[in-house]
């Protein structure tokens, strides 16, 4: 961590979960660039004013300047329980930073919680309106995968606003029936919002166990209008979203400092 990326400041904290997971995240552009054959020692990760963190190479001083200034990528990292995961764009600086990644753990906690006592915990981060797509009458799977949806897609787009942990959450609404969304009551244009779910097989005391996540991306294409993109077939998800489990980032941690 220290020779690899010295602007994170984890301190990995062997009994406190999280820590091994920003260890994990912070991993994740080294092996991204590692797959794109890019020595270590040819880029830089940057942070702008808004705390968005992108990437930018030493490009050879005779490559034109045009492909220079979109050469830069933009990513973020997010995490939750079991899952890790990075969304990574490549472009211009302006337009390359603006992407969140937001992730949610299709379970209740702790896990013998009513789901509708663990929905109205987070009454505080949802509308009126968005509260009412969750009410106990529409079956507890329904609400479960309606309140992780929206917590993902909120989640995404903070982040990819670069907005700090004391946002109002309260301040965006998604009309996920509509596919439409607002923030402060002004539709927000120009989005691209791309929602998927992600099942995954652990092994919890000797026994194989299978957890879904929903997961979403938001990212900002400056169109006239947003647009949600629901990815559900596994052959659409691959053409975009690449998956690896920890002893396959494990086997490769000794090469990431090439």
């Amino acid at each position: 961590m220290t020779a690899c990326v010295p602007h994170a400041r984890v301190q990995f904290t062997p009994n406190v979960p999280d820590s091994a997971r920003q260890v994990i995240a912070h991993l994740l552009p080294l092996l991204m660039m590692r797959h794109r054959r890019i020595p270590r020692a040819k880029w830089r990760d940057m942070v702008n004013q808004n705390g968005k963190h992108y990437i930018e190479q030493d490009c050879d001083s005779a490559m034109n300047p045009t492909h220079k200034l979109r050469s830069m990528i933009g990513y973020h990292l997010a995490y939750d329980n079991n899952v890790v995961g990075m969304v990574m764009t490549q472009g211009r600086q302006k337009d390359v930073v603006n992407i969140g990644l937001g992730i949610k753990q299709l379970a209740v906690y702790p896990p013998d919680a009513p789901v509708g006592a663990y929905a109205e915990s987070f009454y505080h981060k949802l509308t009126a309106m968005e509260q009412s797509f969750i009410k106990p009458d529409e079956g507890d799977d329904v609400v479960l995968r309606r309140l992780c949806l929206m917590l993902a897609l909120k989640q995404a787009y903070i982040k990819a606003i670069g907005q700090p942990i004391g946002f109002d959450w309260t301040r965006l609404e998604f009309d996920i029936p509509k596919e439409s969304a607002t923030g402060d009551g002004i539709p927000l244009q120009g989005w691209e919002f791309r929602v998927w779910q992600t099942q995954i097989q652990i092994t919890r005391n000797g026994q194989p166990v299978r957890e879904s996540y929903q997961c979403a991306c938001a990212f900002f294409r400056g169109s006239r209008e947003s647009k949600f993109i629901w990815q559900k077939e596994q052959k659409d998800l691959e053409s975009w979203v690449q998956f690896i489990n920890l002893d396959q980032l494990v086997n490769v941690v000794p090469k990431l400092t090439d």
